[in-house]
């Protein structure tokens, strides 16, 4: 499944302190006889016969950037033909409203008169991709928009260097920064309005000289402490900083690009 680039805009400028998302009152399953897309265009749900979305608020604590349907989800009888059901969406209002995400059935359905659309626990997964995303904040998102728990907004975001990669798993502690006195974590507060699931630095971002070389910078990431704490979003550098003495390492607004995609 993949989240709507609607729910990617809301969290990514929850995240990085744009503006606050707030939990969906309610989410609803519904069904699909095309693909949604990403941007919800391509949502056609049943019509009439008794189809109506189905309220499904529990889902489990995220794990492995994961979730799933804790409950069984079952849609009322059909009265008349639906046609062959291929996808579902989640949707944060009985009618209308947003599309959170969107997924393929492991098998189209073909509903007819009398046929009844179940689910069973566990059967809806709804999960984010590998890379570019911490393990860390994928759970958290997860949890935020399914309503298990809410996450708030780090009271700062900081610019981390990286001399070797960083994956979903690292975290503040593991990554191996420039251990020179001279280097430190840069603040930055500011982002641009999500756009098609991306957001940019909205000012510049200017390290302190280089005393002391701190070798060749190649992975950037958002952190949530000065120190330590928790990758927010990850990345590899184009082109990697030989951060050598007398080097000023900066970014130019608008250069680190943070994608949900």
């Amino acid at each position: 499944m993949s989240f709507s680039d609607y729910v990617e805009n809301k969290l990514l400028d929850h995240v990085l302190k744009v503006s606050s998302y707030s939990v969906p009152a309610n989410i609803y399953i519904a069904l699909s006889l095309a693909d949604p897309l990403d941007d919800g265009s391509g949502l056609a749900e049943p019509a009439g016969g008794d189809y109506a979305r189905v309220l499904c608020n529990d889902w489990n604590p995220a794990s492995g950037r994961r979730t799933r349907n804790t409950n069984q989800v079952t849609f009322a009888t059909a009265t008349a033909a639906w046609g062959e059901v291929t996808h579902f969406a989640i949707m944060d209002a009985i009618a209308d409203g947003n599309m959170l995400a969107s997924g393929m059935l492991y098998q189209s359905r073909i509903v007819t008169t009398g046929k009844t659309v179940l689910f069973e626990p566990n059967e809806l997964m709804i999960y984010w991709e590998k890379g570019g995303l911490s393990n860390y904040l994928a759970n958290a998102l997860i949890n935020h928009v399914f309503k298990v728990s809410s996450y708030s907004v780090p009271a700062n975001i900081y610019i981390a260097l990286a001399t070797d990669t960083i994956n979903d798993a690292s975290d503040g502690d593991s990554i191996e920064e420039p251990s020179d006195a001279s280097y430190e974590r840069v603040l930055c507060n500011d982002w641009d309005a999500a756009v098609d699931g991306v957001s940019q630095n909205t000012d510049p971002i200017e390290y302190d000289t280089v005393i002391n070389s701190w070798g060749e910078v190649s992975d950037v990431a958002l952190m949530d402490a000065d120190s330590g704490g928790n990758i927010l979003f990850y990345g590899k550098l184009i082109e990697a900083i030989r951060a050598l003495d007398g080097v000023t390492v900066s970014f130019d607004a608008g250069e680190l690009s943070i994608s949900m995609d």
